[in-house]
């Protein structure tokens, strides 16, 4: 399991796919996407909340070819639908999708759950639910995601809910990342820094 690995990073999409510039942009973020997995990016979420299910579908259909044979797993944001019909290794869930437990039992055991957590009482609950980690944040402050957590929060959570993965997310970039893992976090995600990093590596 790609989660008992020690700092497991996750490149997540941006999200600015629309269907209306679809066609314009799609392209753009397959680039990111071959990227990511030539620099062993170890997950990828593609978090295009604004499109359809069609075309998220067709995107998702890409980056499962993309990733085939390589160490990185693609997950979908919420759509666990999608995810079985196009191949992907998870789904990822936020706080208003579907429970946890619902989604584990129509899923293969292999297929990967992970949750968005905000809190103590977040991260338990994913983990008695049956997901495979918690993304939790924000850790660092980010511009529209309310109060960080910091990074005393993050390690008291990770210590509380041990062996369970805990990842964090929020601000995290190239000046900090190494304290979320120091915390014992299992990895972290991140949405600018990553799509930044795998432009330069």
């Amino acid at each position: 399991m790609i989660l008992a690995q020690t700092s497991v990073r996750l490149l997540i999409t941006d999200g600015t796919l629309t269907p209306e510039n679809f066609s314009q942009k799609r392209d753009a973020l397959i680039e990111t996407i071959r990227l990511a997995v030539a620099a062993r990016i170890e997950m990828i979420q593609l978090r295009e909340k604004l499109l359809p299910a069609r075309l998220a579908y067709q995107v998702a259909v890409d980056a499962v070819s993309i990733a085939s044979g390589s160490a990185t797993k693609i997950l979908i944001n919420e759509r666990f639908d999608i995810a079985i019909a196009a191949g992907a290794d998870g789904v990822h869930l936020t706080s208003s999708s579907m429970p946890v437990d619902l989604i584990r039992g129509n899923v293969p055991d292999e297929f990967i759950v992970g949750v968005s957590a905000h809190s103590m009482d977040d991260v338990v609950n994913a983990k008695g639910g049956g997901a495979d980690y918690a993304l939790l944040g924000p850790i660092f402050a980010t511009p529209g995601k309310g109060e960080p957590l910091g990074v005393g929060a993050l390690s008291c959570i990770c210590h509380v809910v041990d062996p369970f993965p805990v990842m964090a997310v929020g601000g995290v970039d190239e000046s900090n990342f190494q304290s979320v893992l120091d915390a014992g976090a299992a990895g972290f995600a991140a949405i600018r820094y990553f799509n930044e990093f795998v432009k330069i590596s």
